[in-house]
């Protein structure tokens, strides 16, 4: 079974023993970020091939040479938040997602950073005995290691069952957010839930996604952008919206350990300068 991730503009890249086998085409032209990061100035798939194969690269990613040592990649990603969340004690662990994995619990803060600075979505993955334990040794409790399968709700399931309390959970289908939601009541636990890789939701689903929510990126979608009412914004380009107190809370705290200038200011939200969004939004 190969691996499969969406990256650079919603690219469905397939990896295959390390190497990049197949590579769709972008939903995006354009993104900010990947702009002023690698320099990029036209989403492709041969620009989405050579920035997955970066990832391999520089992190080993879909191979058993993976590293976890990458450190902050945007100020205010789904991981940089959770981490800063653990690190503080606003949260006690976290249900991400690891390429060679699948399904991840952890309390240790760099390694939730470690996995997810470079993750963008991952769709489909194979276990891989050296990824596995190089996240067991750092604390991380794989779902499940014979297929590494990909299974949020069945993740916080096992979160609970471990005695978590407060927990973080990323979430990328909508069809989930509403189960997750149902978990917390019957475990009687605090959930956040962060939703992200949302470019090109159709209304419905972004509806009932941005209802369940504690953050939500904008990635490169219209949708998302003109439905949701954000407490908080982190990020004009590529923004992180608050929807609840509890993600208000994430988000301030993450601001701390930001080391660049910050402006906190009071407005209506969202900002959404044109010329800093992603081209076309989806």
């Amino acid at each position: 079974m190969p691996h499969i991730m969406e990256l650079f503009g919603k690219t469905r890249v397939v990896v295959k023993d390390g190497k990049v086998v197949e590579v769709g085409e972008p939903v995006a032209d354009w993104c900010p970020v990947f702009s002023k990061v690698a320099d990029v100035s036209k989403l492709t798939a041969q620009e989405a091939k050579k920035n997955m194969e970066y990832r391999i690269r520089e992190l080993g990613m879909f191979t058993p040479k993976r590293r976890f040592g990458y450190g902050v990649f945007v100020n205010f990603g789904a991981s940089e938040i959770m981490m800063t969340a653990l690190r503080r004690g606003l949260i006690d662990s976290t249900v991400t997602v690891c390429d060679g994995a699948g399904t991840v619990i952890t309390a240790n803060p760099e390694l939730v950073q470690g996995m997810g600075a470079l993750m963008s979505g991952l769709v489909e993955t194979e276990p891989i005995p050296e990824i596995i334990e190089g996240i067991e040794a750092r604390g991380g409790v794989i779902l499940d290691k014979e297929n590494a399968a990909i299974d949020q709700i069945l993740g916080l399931r096992k979160a609970c069952e471990l005695g978590f309390k407060n927990i973080a959970v990323s979430v990328a289908a909508w069809q989930d957010a509403r189960e997750l939601r149902e978990l917390e009541k019957e475990y009687n636990i605090g959930l956040i839930l962060i939703g992200a890789h949302l470019t090109g939701i159709q209304d419905r689903e972004a509806r009932e996604l941005i209802m369940e929510m504690d953050i939500i990126t904008g990635c490169a979608s219209k949708v998302v952008r003109h439905m949701v009412k954000p407490v908080l914004q982190a990020g004009t380009s590529v923004p992180m919206f608050a929807i609840t107190q509890r993600g208000k809370e994430l988000l301030l705290e993450r601001a701390k350990e930001v080391d660049a200038p910050i402006l906190v200011n009071t407005t209506a939200l969202p900002v959404l300068p044109e010329h800093k969004q992603p081209r076309p939004l989806g």
